[in-house]
């Protein structure tokens, strides 16, 4: 029983990391369009920045607010002069491009701060244990769950209950009906990504204890964190939850059980929605 709690809690919290950071590629992917293998990068660039920050004397929450608007504020520049080049290119375009440019941001770490592991130094009350019920949690996997849910909710209520979320899909449905409807689509477009980027660089922040800081780090998590976008069908917040949820759950249960084969399981999990419905979980059928 405290085992199979154990696995749960901590295959629920490792799932939100993957939400938070997945989530900014699901809407750059399945609402701009644009095939960005860049997006672990700006999970790592925020991690990074709130390490300076950290180093720099400023408290753990402000250095998060800091390093998540400072991460969004660098995408802005990038999406109008990089990406912008190749929106309606073919994919491989998009992808060639984005993956250079995170080899510019890993060459940008190791220049920074070196080859090693960057550790954040969390605050007391986000460490240690906590006992309820005669059970006794983790505080950070428990903050962990809280802060993936509060955001699931939050970006659900802005993309689908705001009129910023329904400027946004009308753009991604008919770019030129918006258009004269007098939509901003390019303001749109920007501001997308750099939403997106600033949750992958909360991501990255969140779960730096369990997903460590890095200059790899950018191409470490790329194919995990495109196993829950696909799973959760491009552009689907519940199905990006969902899939990272499920992924995060059978990949701790397999590093509990079957550590040899944790990968494995993953994949495995994976590949099974993906025959099943390859729309994703929650994507629309293709016919």
């Amino acid at each position: 029983m405290n085992m199979a709690l154990a696995i749960m809690i901590d295959g629920v919290a490792y799932g939100m990391v993957l939400f938070v950071i997945a989530v900014g590629m699901s809407i750059t992917m399945g609402l701009i369009r644009v095939v960005n293998l860049a997006h672990c990068g700006f999970a790592m660039m925020g991690g990074f920045a709130c390490a300076a920050f950290i180093g720099a004397g400023v408290r753990f929450e402000l250095a998060v607010v800091l390093a998540v608007l400072a991460t969004a504020a660098i995408s802005v520049p990038l999406e109008r002069v990089l990406l912008r080049r190749v929106y309606g290119r073919s994919e491989l375009d998009q992808a060639l491009l984005t993956l250079g440019l995170v080899y510019v941001l890993i060459a940008g770490c190791n220049l920074l701060h070196g080859e090693r592991v960057t550790e954040l130094p969390l605050p007391a009350y986000m460490t240690g244990p906590w006992t309820l019920l005669g059970l006794v949690f983790q505080r950070y996997r428990l903050v962990l769950i809280v802060a993936g849910a509060a955001l699931a909710g939050l970006i659900w209520l802005i993309l689908e209950r705001s009129d910023y979320g329904l400027k946004v899909r009308a753009a991604v449905d008919n770019t030129s009906t918006a258009q004269t409807l007098g939509i901003n689509t390019s303001f749109l477009y920007t501001s997308a990504f750099a939403f997106g980027s600033g949750l992958a660089a909360f991501g990255g922040i969140l779960g730096s204890a369990l997903m460590p800081m890095e200059p790899s780090y950018a191409l470490n998590y790329l194919v995990i964190v495109l196993a829950v976008v696909t799973v959760g069908g491009l552009g689907k917040i519940g199905g990006t939850f969902a899939a990272a949820v499920l992924l995060g759950v059978v990949d701790t249960a397999a590093k509990y059980l079957l550590p040899d084969a944790a990968a494995t399981a993953f994949y495995l999990v994976m590949f099974a929605v993906l025959i099943v419905r390859p729309q994703g979980l929650f994507g629309r059928s293709l016919t």
